[in-house]
Formats: structure tokens, sequence, C-alpha cells
């Protein structure tokens, strides 16, 4: 029996990753705007927290299973940033701004940063909650290894994935294949862990 979850996002970029590797599976997956769901103020201080927040909100507002994804790239040589506010780093007044513009930001403060310094890693925090006391919320996390590079490359994936050099191979993100991304990204990675978990019933 097919189960519906509703995805705590309005991005179709995630909502597209998440389809592919849970429909398989037999989940249903709805995003919350589509049930007139609004979303919260994220006012956690880590990823894990962010996306605990969301989850049970979207649980509550809908009555049914709901999963959160939060994520983001954090760059060693700016003590972490964007981090949480990845989404959001070009904006001026708290909102969330667009890829672009973050994108923008990224490089300029990233101009006297040399090569061989620009290390990053991408990290995504998954929360799934059954209801909205759920007392035993299913929740992982998983990253990405990189380096961001000067420039933006390719046309797949969203955000900063034009500008994320991926270790180990001789591409940014954005150039991946979309199945190839959805195998070894922090969020491919995330929700493989996520379904192991729930096809053995570890929470």
């Amino acid at each position: 029996m097919e189960k519906t979850i509703v995805l705590a996002s309005g991005n179709e970029g995630k909502a597209r990753e998440f389809r592919a590797i849970l429909e398989p599976l037999g989940f249903k997956i709805v995003l919350q705007k589509e049930l007139g769901i609004d979303s919260p103020e994220e006012t956690g201080k880590s990823f894990l927290e962010n996306a605990m927040i969301k989850a049970y909100y979207a649980a509550e507002k809908s009555g049914m299973w709901a999963l959160a994804d939060d994520s983001g790239l954090c760059v060693d040589a700016l003590n972490g940033a964007p981090g949480i506010y990845s989404a959001r780093y070009s904006s001026v007044d708290g909102e969330h701004g667009d890829d672009k513009a973050n994108n923008a930001k990224l490089l300029d403060d990233l101009k006297n940063v040399p090569n061989g310094k620009r290390t990053a890693r991408y990290y995504c925090a998954l929360c799934l909650v059954r209801h909205k006391d759920d007392p035993v919320p299913l929740t992982v996390l998983a990253s990405w290894e990189g380096a961001i590079g000067y420039k933006e490359i390719g046309a797949n994936g969203f955000g900063y994935d034009p500008l994320f050099e991926v270790t180990g191979r001789n591409c940014t993100a954005a150039q991946l294949p979309p199945q190839i991304k959805n195998l070894i990204s922090h969020r491919g990675r995330a929700l493989q862990a996520l379904t192991y978990k729930i096809e053995h019933n570890l929470f």
C-alpha cells in the first residue's frame, strides 16, 4: 500500500530528488504547499534542529507523516558559513534569496582565498515523524566533500551545485547526471540511510 509523506519544503529541486528515491519504495511525496501549509520560523542553531522544527510543524498541520530536510553548504575558509543560512545567504531581510545571488556572494567572499584552501562540504539532516507528538523521530545526517570553484559550471542541480567541485570527480555537482547525484550526494546518502531504517523498522 502506498504511503503518503508530506515533504516539509517548497523546493521543487529537493522534491524531485526525494521522489526519485522514495517513490519506487512505495511512498507518495506531497509538498506541504500543495496542502496549503506554510513554513515555520527556522529558529534552530543546527541543520538537525531546523529539520525537526519543520517536520513536527508539517505533521501537526497535515495530520500525516512528515519528512523535513535541512541542508546547506559549509565552507572551511568561512568558518562554516553559509551553513544553516545557505538558502538566504545573500538576503538582507532574512528571506530566502535566489541561487544566482547566493552564488555571487559566495564567490565574492572567497575572492582572496587561493585554490587548495577552498574546501567545503554539503550537509543534510533529515527528520521523519509519524505524527505531531512522535517521541521517536527518525533522524539521519550525511555529508558530501568538495571544494568551491571560481565560476559556475553545469546546468543540473540547484543551489550551490554549479560551484561545488566534487571530491574525486573532475566536475561540479551541477555537471553530474541526476541519477549519479542522487547516489553520492549528501541528500542521496541521507535518504539511503533513512530508507534503510524505514525498511528495517528501526523507529
